[in-house]
């Protein structure tokens, strides 16, 4: 059994230590933070899965240093966290909200004799939600200069949460905002989306969908008929894709993007356990 000594994982994560032996890696979104995956992590961790959710690579960093940053430094962050936990645990699951759920899907590819089970929240391939602005498709001309380090996205209501308490308290950080301020970061995330980011996005899509065919493990998809971001064609796209025998797709009828701090995240955590544990029956039947 690993030990239940509590400790933090790299760059401002937090570790919840479990007892029963298995452990579920939980990954934020692009340019998002840790904290919007505490209600997840609180909820499994009462079911006995130890959880470690670290802070993905110059995430809570002045945006000039975010900005310039690339999907590999991501999802380096993501390999080395699985590299130091999954030697004390007899499975290993992973997360991921929107991107995060991307680097989880290359996770699975890489360790396909190590990652139990994926679980994909909100997946984000492609930003076609309702709530997207029509000018997006015209940002692949700025890809190849340096504009992109100089253009930003100011993330507008409804942040991709439909719950109105939740979202005022964002609004509230988000409508005071200036770039030069990362007050708040770290409990909201940041309130600019640069371009280049994009970009990067784009690239790690592109390496990804040539790789999907080659997961095997347990994915299960859930995502929002409503998601203002990026539409239930995403999740889709990858249930299409992944070999997995075991496959699950979920939609809410509550929610939009951010699904783990939305109307239906109890609902998102019961699912992701409930998940968690048929996989645990499969491989130990």
């Amino acid at each position: 059994m690993p030990s239940r000594k509590n400790f933090k994982t790299p760059d401002n994560g937090y570790f919840l230590p479990g007892t029963n032996g298995r452990v579920v890696i939980l990954i934020h979104g692009l340019t998002g933070t840790p904290h919007e995956m505490r209600f997840l992590a609180n909820y499994i961790n009462r079911q006995g899965y130890a959880v470690t959710c670290p802070r993905l690579a110059n995430h809570g960093t002045h945006i000039d240093i975010l900005k310039k940053s690339k999907w590999q430094e991501f999802h380096k962050t993501i390999r080395e966290s699985y590299l130091e936990i999954a030697k004390n645990y007899t499975g290993v699951y992973v997360s991921g909200l929107s991107m995060g759920a991307l680097l989880a899907l290359l996770l699975a590819d890489e360790f396909r004799d190590g990652i139990s089970g994926v679980s994909c929240l909100a997946p984000t391939l492609f930003y076609d939600g309702w709530n997207c602005p029509w000018y997006r498709c015209l940002l692949p001309f700025t890809y190849f200069t340096k504009l992109k380090y100089l253009f930003y996205f100011k993330e507008e209501p409804p942040y991709g949460i439909k719950n109105k308490a939740v979202r005022q308290l964002i609004h509230e950080y988000y409508s005071q905002a200036k770039l030069d301020n990362m007050e708040s970061v770290a409990q909201f995330g940041y309130p600019y989306f640069p371009v280049s980011l994009l970009h990067q996005l784009e690239k790690l899509v592109k390496h990804l969908s040539k790789r999907l065919s080659n997961v095997v493990a347990p994915v299960q998809l859930i995502h929002a008929r409503e998601d203002d971001m990026a539409s239930v064609r995403n999740s889709q796209f990858i249930y299409d894709r992944v070999q997995s025998v075991k496959k699950e797709f979920v939609l809410l009828d509550n929610s939009y993007h951010i699904i783990t701090a939305d109307q239906e995240r109890g609902t998102v955590a019961k699912k992701m356990v409930e998940f968690f544990n048929h996989c645990d029956e499969i491989k130990y039947a």
